[in-house]
This record gives structure tokens, C-alpha cells and sequence, in this order.
């Protein structure tokens, strides 16, 4: 049974020591490397007299940048990834929440992370690997650590203008990737080309299965997924035979016509998530690859990744929605109403779809407030106390009993493969100085972030100020001013008005 993330690693380094692990723009760490440079920072973080703490790390994404995730991890801490693309408002929140004795950097962030005010210790990853290894006292923090210990705290958008820090465990990620490689058929084989950010939950996919079963993973450089041609020459430059990648990141290949020139002819596991994949879109890509298998998956943050999927087998009519499908082993999902009633499945009814089970993060970092909002008690369950995480996504059963995913229920929204609170960029338009007022509207059709504030400011200047707080994915997409935010007759802001207006 694993019950640490890094059971697998020393095997992994015996058995395919010179075989590239994670390769990067710039670098490359074999298994051997890597396995050596996380136990120097284990032993580095015990040297210091840290251990379970969240340590930060704001690095260049790299294979150094995964090893000092590993690292952290090794040494009985949990680590907290932040990036230069994000706001430093943001930064600053998230420092603010964590409160960590230790930042690691590299020399491409030195400079930037002395600015941030950061009041702990800041250490470069080079130094790190100075390090002589502490065997006995890595091997006593290995085993004291227990399965529900913290493994990380990955950062997502608030309805309150503050960032939410999900915290992640070795339980839960263990499960995650048992489910999904037995699901998608991970093995020594696979090579994956990384899409996502370091900083998110989705990276995992290809974390911690490169390790387990000794695959290796190729950091796609960023400036490839606006060039597609370029993008599918380097698949097939390094092999690639899998993905696991937001939708925006598939279709930029389709959409472009790129398939007529070249195919990425070593795709055989496309999976795909965080948003709809349009059903014209889709079927280019299985014709390119009729032999490859297309898997949709479906998870919040706060459910460790992914907890649903559905393997395509099927062709799917215009108009019609890819399934999310079913859950994981050792994760439930219940549809519950309004009044907290269980949805069947035979009903076709709709219901928030809620989560139980291994998959559930341990809480929001240092807010128990949030916390207690998302994860509550079962309400189906009167016998014992059973905590759920209430996605606020609407779903349904089809008439095959798939699961489908049908919409929000909140001002929270899907963009860019990010979930995102309308309230955290309403919060932020309204700091500025001289905004009245601000509401958020998300326009489905056209798939845009809509930001209508009264004020005096011009609406190009909004977008180039809110850029200053908000990550790049949240920065609304068009700003239209107003005289004033009209307001129903109870005051509240009048949205029915506003998306009138679009």
C-alpha cells in the first residue's frame, strides 16, 4: 500500500538510475539526480530545525522546481508553489495566509522574491544541494509520517477578494494517482508533455506517476501553445505518447487546421478536462488519432485533482455534452437538491454534485470559515458524522446513467480551465481608487469575463490596473462603464439587468 508519495521514488532511481525523469527548457534531472537532490533538501529543511511547515517555492517552472517539491516533502514539511506570473498582490495574500519560515528560489527569482517583504528565511536552491544527506534523520521523520499528513497547499480564486489555500494530503494524492493510472494505463512507457502550471493541482498527473512508475515527463515551453504547428513538432520530437491537458490547450492544435500539415503520430492517451470540449473540435482530433483513447475527467481542486471520468466510446451528435461519466474508485458522488435530498439516478433530475470519500483535501489553509461552508456534514448519512465537499457544480444522470455536468450554481464559473469567483474580481475593481461600484458577468456564449463598474476610470485603463492583482486567467476579458451598477428593489445588484446588457 502506498501511503507516502515518495514510497515509490528510491525504487524507481534503483531501478532506471541514468533514465530522464523530468526534463525542462533548460535542464534535465534522471531519476538518480533527482532521488540525490531531494534527500539534500530534506536534510537541509531538519538541519534547520523545520519540519512539518509550509515551505515556499517561487522558482522558475523546471525539473529543479518539481525537486524541491519532493524535497520539502521528503523532509516532513508541505510546500506552498507560487509564480512570477502571478500578481504580487496575490503573492502577498497568499505569504500573508501561510506565514512560512522558509522560501526557496532560484537564481532566475532571487531578485524578485527579496522584493516581496517576505519575513521569513529565503534560500536559493543551489544552496540546498550543498547539503550533506542526513540518512538517520530523513529515515525517522519517514517514519513517523502518517497518510493524512500535509503534502501541499495549492491556491485557488475567493469570492472575497482572497485567494483560498486548499490543503492536500498523502492519502489522497496516493489514491488520485492509483485510480487514474490504472484508468488511463500509466506505465515505465508512458512519456508525458506537460501543459499546466506548477502551481495548480493539475500538474499531478504527471508528477507523481513519472515517479511511480519510472515514466518521464517533457515541460512543454508556454510559447508553443500559440504557435500549433510548432506545438505538434515537438510531441513528436520527444515521443510524447500522452496528455493530460485543459481543452484550450487541444484546441489551439484543431482549431488551426494544424492536422493537415502534421499529426502528433505518438499520441495514444489523450485525457482532457476543466472545460467543455466543443463536439466539432473533438471529432477532428479522433479522426486524426482514431487509434489513441480520449478520456474526459472532471475534479475540483478541492477534491484532489480529478474525481470523475469517462472514457469517449461513443460519437457524440452537435449539441451534445462529452459525459463526465463516473467516479473514481474509492470516491462517491451524490446529487443533492434544494432541500438536501439525494437525486437518482432513474430521476434525470438536477442536483449540486457533491463528493465524499478518499479524494477530499483536508480544508482550506488557515480559514475555517470557508472550510465550514464547503465541507459539511453528509446529509444523507445520520449515523456518524461524514464530511462531503459541495462542488456548487449542477448535474445530472442521462438516460444511460452517465454523469453530466450542467452548470454552476454560483458566481463561480469555469474560464481558461480555472475555477474562478466573480466576487474575487469584483473585490479587486472596487479597491481602485475612484470605483464606485463593480458586478461580474460571465457571457457562456462567447465564453468572456464581462466587468461592468461605475467610476473614473476609462475601461482600457481597468483592464491594464486589474492586471496589477489578478492572474492573467482572471482579468476580465471586457469592461463596460457605467453611470452606476443598477440594483434590484431589494438592492441588490441587478444581474438579471446586467446580462441584458452583453
Amino acid at each position: 500500500m502506498h501511503n507516502h508519495v515518495l514510497n515509490s521514488l528510491k525504487t524507481t532511481a534503483a531501478k532506471f538510475p541514468d533514465k530522464a525523469a523530468f526534463c525542462g527548457e533548460n535542464s534535465v534531472l534522471t531519476f538518480r539526480q533527482l532521488d540525490e537532490a531531494v534527500d539534500r533538501i530534506g536534510s537541509y529543511l531538519l538541519k534547520e530545525g523545520i519540519r512539518r511547515s509550509p515551505i515556499v517555492v517561487y522558482m522558475e517552472k523546471s525539473p529543479e522546481e518539481v525537486a524541491a517539491f519532493f524535497g520539502i516533502i521528503r523532509g516532513g514539511s508541505y510546500y506552498v508553489p507560487i509564480d512570477a506570473e502571478m500578481p504580487s498582490v496575490r503573492i502577498h495574500l497568499i505569504l500573508e495566509n501561510v506565514q512560512a519560515p522558509l522560501l526557496i528560489c532560484d537564481d532566475q527569482t532571487a531578485d524578485q522574491a527579496a522584493e516581496l517583504g517576505f519575513t521569513g528565511k529565503i534560500v536559493r536552491y543551489a544552496e540546498l544541494l550543498e547539503t550533506t544527506i542526513d540518512e538517520a534523520a530523513l529515515q525517522k521523520v519517514y517514519d513517523a509520517s502518517i497518510d493524512t499528513d500535509p503534502l501541499y497547499v495549492v491556491f485557488t480564486s475567493g469570492s472575497t477578494g482572497v485567494p483560498k489555500g486548499v490543503v492536500g494530503c498523502h492519502r489522497a494524492v496516493n489514491d488520485y494517482i492509483d485510480q487514474l493510472s490504472e484508468v488511463l494505463g500509466f506505465s515505465s512507457e508512458t512519456v508525458f508533455g506537460n501543459q499546466t502550471p506548477l502551481y495548480l493541482d493539475a500538474c499531478f498527473k504527471e508528477l507523481y506517476p513519472t515517479i511511480r512508475f519510472g515514466a518521464t515527463t517533457f515541460f512543454v515551453p508556454k510559447p508553443l501553445f500559440m504557435q500549433p504547428l510548432k506545438l505538434v513538432q515537438y510531441l513528436n520530437e520527444h515521443e510524447i505518447n500522452t496528455v493530460c491537458w485543459v481543452v484550450s490547450a487541444l484546441t489551439i492544435i484543431s482549431t488551426f487546421q494544424t492536422f493537415k500539415t502534421e499529426i502528433p503520430k505518438y499520441l495514444k492517451t489523450i485525457a482532457f478536462g476543466s472545460e467543455v470540449f466543443p463536439i466539432k473540435q473533438f471529432r477532428m482530433w479522433r479522426e486524426a488519432l482514431p487509434d489513441a483513447t480520449f478520456t474526459n475527467l472532471y475534479g475540483p481542486t478541492e477534491g484532489t485533482g480529478m474525481c470523475c471520468y469517462y472514457k469517449v466510446d461513443r460519437a457524440f451528435e452537435d449539441g451534445e455534452a462529452i459525459p463526465i461519466g463516473r467516479p473514481f474508485d474509492n470516491t462517491d458522488i451524490i446529487l443533492l437538491d434544494e432541500e438536501n435530498h439525494e437525486v437518482t439516478k432513474e430521476s434525470g433530475d438536477q442536483g449540486e454534485i457533491c463528493i465524499r470519500g478518499t479524494s477530499l483535501t483536508l480544508g482550506y489553509m488557515n480559514n475555517p470559515e470557508k472550510t465550514a461552508e464547503a465541507f459539511t456534514l453528509n446529509p444523507l448519512q445520520k449515523g456518524w458524522p461524514e464530511l462531503i465537499y459541495r462542488t456548487g457544480d449542477i448535474g445530472r444522470y442521462n438516460e444511460r446513467g452517465e454523469l453530466m455536468f450542467v452548470s454552476r450554481k454560483d458566481f463561480q464559473i469555469k474560464h481558461m480551465g480555472h475555477r474562478i469567483e466573480l466576487g474575487e474580481i469584483e473585490v479587486n475593481a472596487q479597491m481602485l481608487d475612484g470605483i464606485t461600484g463593480a458586478a461580474c458577468i460571465y457571457d457562456k456564449t462567447k465564453g468572456k469575463i464581462v466587468l461592468f463598474y461605475s467610476g473614473d476610470k476609462e475601461e482600457d485603463e481597468m483592464k491594464v490596473l486589474l492586471k496589477d492583482s489578478l492572474p492573467r486567467y482572471m482579468v476580465p476579458n471586457v469592461t463596460r462603464k457605467l453611470p452606476a451598477i443598477p440594483l434590484t428593489s431589494n438592492g441588490k445588484t441587478d444581474r438579471v439587468a446586467l446580462a441584458g446588457m452583453i
